[in-house]
C-alpha cells in the first residue's frame, strides 16, 4: 500500500519527468522546424498540419502528467483504518476451590466475593462488620492463595475473584 508521503515523492517525480519531456519536445520541435521549414510553407504543407497535431497531443500528455503530479503532491494523507478483530475466548471450566482449611471469616469474605464477582473493599467491610485492618489481613490471605486479586481504584480497592 502506498502511503501519502510516497504519493508526494511520486508527484515530484512526475512533475520532474514532465519538465524533461517538455524540454525534449521543445528541442525536437525546433529541430524539425529548422529542417522542414525550408521545404514547404505552413499553409499548404501537410507536414506542418500533422506535426502540429502531434505537438498538441504531446503538450496535452505533458499537461496531464503535471496535473496528476500536482494532485499527488498537494493531496492530504489518507486516514488509516484500524479494524478491531474479534477474539474467541474458550470457556475455561471454573476451578473448584477447597475452603475446608479456611478460617470462618475467610469463608465469609470468599463467599461474598464469589457471589458478587467484583466488590469494593469498603463494601466488604460494611457487609461483614470487620475492621479495616482485619479485612486487609483476610484479603491478604485470600490473595496469597491465588483466589482473589486486589486492584486499586481511587481511594479504595476492588476485590476480584480470580477465575
Amino acid at each position: 500500500m502506498i502511503t501519502s508521503m510516497e504519493n508526494k515523492y511520486v508527484g515530484y517525480i512526475l512533475i520532474g519527468v514532465s519538465v524533461l519531456v517538455l524540454l525534449n519536445i521543445s528541442i525536437f520541435n525546433s529541430t524539425l522546424g529548422e529542417m522542414g521549414g525550408s521545404t514547404c510553407t505552413p499553409a499548404d504543407c501537410p507536414y506542418h498540419r500533422t506535426f502540429n497535431n502531434v505537438m498538441y497531443l504531446s503538450y496535452g500528455v505533458v499537461g496531464l502528467l503535471v496535473i496528476v503530479g500536482i494532485v499527488l503532491v498537494i493531496s492530504k494523507p489518507q486516514e488509516r483504518i484500524i479494524m478491531k478483530t474479534r477474539t474467541v475466548h474458550k470457556t475455561i471450566p471454573k476451578k473448584k476451590i477447597d475452603t475446608s482449611g479456611f478460617r470462618p471469616e475467610d469463608k465469609k469474605v470468599f463467599n461474598l466475593v464469589k457471589e458478587k464477582g467484583t466488590i469494593f473493599q469498603a463494601d466488604l467491610i460494611d457487609t461483614t462488620g470487620f475492621g479495616k485492618a482485619k479485612m486487609t489481613r483476610i484479603i491478604d490471605r485470600l490473595e496469597g492463595k491465588g483466589i482473589v486479586e486486589r486492584k486499586r481504584r481511587g481511594m479504595t480497592n476492588v476485590i476480584v475473584l480470580i477465575e
